[in-house]
Formats: structure tokens, sequence, C-alpha cells
């Protein structure tokens, strides 16, 4: 589903509440903005600012099943070729990549663990949703 940007759901909360005030019933900003989310079909603000920031990104239009990408997994730097690219609901893409070289993915000194393909998430900017314990996204493709 396509969201209106962020500045235009606000916007659309300035409104409602100047509407709101003339009509003599005070309503707060956040109020505004949460009673917009749910107009949406979001259960909150903070869940509809995702979706519309996700929806407005960019597609994932410099990669193709085939092309050799780089990045970093796990911190990890890789270079690879990408085996299955699917396009999920939010803006979000699966992607499958193998790389060339297996990749440690264990920072401890005495213990390793390699792998050499993966599937992810990923934005529209090549980014992993999802972090490690220390911030780091999982997947960042240099695109």
């Amino acid at each position: 589903m396509i969201y209106p940007s962020i500045d235009d759901l606000k916007v659309q909360a300035k409104r409602l509440r100047q509407a709101m005030e003339t009509s003599g019933t005070s309503l707060s900003h956040s109020a505004a903005l949460e009673l917009v989310a749910r107009q949406q079909g979001a259960r909150d603000w903070n869940t509809l600012a995702a979706l519309a920031a996700k929806s407005n990104a960019q597609p994932v239009t410099s990669i193709a099943v085939g092309a050799q990408v780089s990045g970093r997994y796990l911190d990890q730097p890789f270079t690879g070729r990408i085996l299955a690219l699917a396009e999920l609901a939010g803006g979000l893409h699966r992607i499958t990549i193998h790389f060339d070289s297996p990749v440690d993915v264990v920072t401890f000194e005495s213990f390793s663990a390699f792998r050499q393909r993966i599937t992810a998430q990923i934005d529209g900017n090549g980014v992993s949703p999802r972090k490690t314990s220390n911030g780091v996204p999982h997947l960042v493709l240099s695109i």
C-alpha cells in the first residue's frame, strides 16, 4: 500500500486539529497525529510514519538476479552474486546472495562460523531492517 508522505500526513493532522478547534473541541497535535494514523488504517502514529517512510522509499532497481554485488554482512566485507530477489510488502525485498568467499559471522576469536549463502530482507537502499545487538544492520549492499 502506498501512503502519503510524512509531511502530508502532518499537514493533514494540523488541518484536523484546526477544524476540531473551530468546532469547539480542543485537540493536541499528538492526538491529531494518532487520529490521522487510525484513519489511514495504522494502529498508531509511529507505525504509520514507518509505513509511509517504507512505501515512499526508492525501489531497488540497480540490482538484479545474477548481478555481482558487494557490501557488508554482519559487519564483514563480502562480494557475491545475487541468486534470488523478490519484492515483499512494505517496500522490502528478499534477497539471496552466494558469497564469492565464505564470510566468518562470529566475532569471537577462538570460534568461527562461515557462511557462503544468505537470505535477508533489504529496503530500497539495500540495507537490512534487522540489526545486530550493537545496532549494525545485518546486510548493507554497496549500491
